[in-house]
């Protein structure tokens, strides 16, 4: 039994079946598409896969399972000022405009209205498909800048959203202590971030805490970036958390690796991949703006590039590099960021988009003739996504988590084609909209489209954006 816990005293309740056995009509495994597949799971676990096997006595669930897609970056509070960004300035408008918005808005926030935010956001991320994100939480402090009480209050608010929605939860703590490359002093908007280290292993010791009652949470560490974490910080934050995911910020913006190689002469990928231990633990988030051999130096090193393709077209980024990346063995995996769109599919979808304008070619994911894009794309962010939240790859196989995604087989698009027909229809053509079911560790979440908490937290999201933007 999961509960989520409000200020207001309020708890909602989850109750989780110890077994279910499904009869699933057609499922991507490993091994490729099968029909009929029989899959016992307990525990949050699947225990048994049998393709072709006996509908007797098992749960039907009709349509097209794929294993749920993890998303690997993810700003919740950020949901709440979509679209609040969107009017021209008396400038040249950018990242860095963007980022003055986004300061007022969160200026404001309160501890409920994180949470109620969180859940809207995590709601529509099963809604649209992913079934476990790693959310990047910088937002720790009240809004005159000191800590609260309990100094991991706010991570105590993501956690209730993960167990209000059903989301799988890796939770990473964001060490924020400089305004830029240098040890620059923070500014006045960014309060609500910065911690030294002693206060941010608080932070982390008590997101571990908020997450004990969840389902299979994960905690890491985010140093925010090369702009916010000296270099003897970084140092000092890898030996004291050894284990788990590291996710960090990176060359996101010409301007950043301007300001970086005026600091320390070298691009910030580069200077990563030679100062710090960068492996398989590592995601590192955009590194929109690489050369030849950072490019190279990232696909060797193990770790994986966490795109977020939506946003960097909405910020006006760039565009990641990602044929020449791939070509080389890199490993990627898709995120949501600032949530002002949230689909799956969508995120897909746009990194192909992103490379056939770069390079005016198609199907440039897909690495050999005949081989599917969708397919490639959906698998590709499958593995390196479940890597950067430091979970097993996700897959409809014994001692996985049982989380998938059902697509309706009778959507208008996906009816007449089969295989891997069905991902190339998804990802490109009907997105979200072909999503009839997900199942998160054995339990349905979403039917028909649509959370099964929907209305309860749909009202509370709208009942805080009304006061928060009157």
């Amino acid at each position: 039994m999961l509960q989520a816990l409000w200020a207001d005293g309020t708890r909602s309740t989850v109750v989780v079946p110890n077994m279910r056995q499904f009869i699933l009509d057609h499922a991507l495994l490993p091994t490729g598409w099968a029909n009929d597949v029989a899959i016992d799971c307990d525990d949050f676990t699947i225990r048994a896969v049998e393709p072709n096997g006996s509908r007797e006595g098992r749960e039907r669930v009709a349509g097209i399972a794929v294993p749920g897609l993890p998303n690997l970056h993810s700003h919740t509070f950020q949901r709440g000022m979509a679209g609040l960004a969107e009017t021209r300035g008396p400038e040249g408008d950018s990242f860095w405009t963007w980022r003055q918005v986004m300061y007022r808005f969160l200026g404001q926030l309160t501890p409920d209205d994180v949470q109620s935010i969180a859940s809207f956001a995590m709601m529509e991320m099963l809604e649209g498909g992913f079934t476990a994100v790693a959310e990047f939480h910088y937002l720790h402090h009240d809004r005159d800048g000191r800590p609260y009480r309990d100094i991991a209050q706010l991570a105590g608010s993501i956690a209730a959203a993960a167990g209000e929605t059903g989301i799988v939860l890796t939770l990473l703590p964001v060490l924020y202590a400089h305004g830029g490359f240098g040890g620059v002093a923070p500014h006045e908007g960014q309060r609500r971030f910065i911690n030294d280290i002693e206060g941010y292993l608080r932070i982390v010791e008590g997101a571990r805490k908020a997450t004990e009652r969840l389902d299979d949470a994960v905690v890491g560490i985010a140093p925010h970036s090369l702009r916010a974490v000296s270099p003897e910080l970084l140092e000092e934050v890898l030996a004291a958390v050894p284990n788990g995911p590291v996710h960090l910020h990176v060359a996101e913006q010409v301007r950043e690796v301007e300001d970086c190689v005026a600091w320390s002469g070298q691009r910030p990928v580069a200077w990563l991949l030679e100062h710090a231990p960068v492996n398989s633990r590592w995601c590192l988030i955009h590194a929109t703006h690489m050369d030849a051999a950072e490019t190279r130096g990232l696909s060797m090193s193990g770790a994986v590039a966490g795109l977020c393709p939506t946003t960097e077209a909405n910020l006006g980024d760039g565009i990641f590099e990602g044929v020449a990346y791939l070509r080389a063995g890199g490993r990627f995996g898709v995120g949501s960021d600032s949530n002002i769109e949230i689909g799956a599919a969508g995120e897909l979808k746009q990194f192909e988009y992103t490379q056939r304008l770069k390079h005016r070619a198609r199907n440039l994911v897909a690495a050999s003739e005949g081989e599917s894009t969708g397919r490639a794309l959906y698998e590709g962010a499958l593995k390196g996504g479940a890597q950067a939240l430091g979970r097993r790859p996700g897959a409809l196989e014994v001692g996985s988590r049982a989380d998938m995604v059902i697509l309706d087989a009778r959507h208008p698009d996906l009816a007449a084609v089969g295989g891997d027909r069905w991902l190339d229809a998804y990802v490109f053509v009907s997105g979200k909209s072909a999503i009839s079911q997900v199942i998160v560790g054995g339990r349905t979440v979403v039917t028909d489209g649509r959370h099964h908490n929907r209305a309860a937290i749909a009202a509370r999201y709208a009942t805080t954006m009304a006061r928060l933007l009157a």
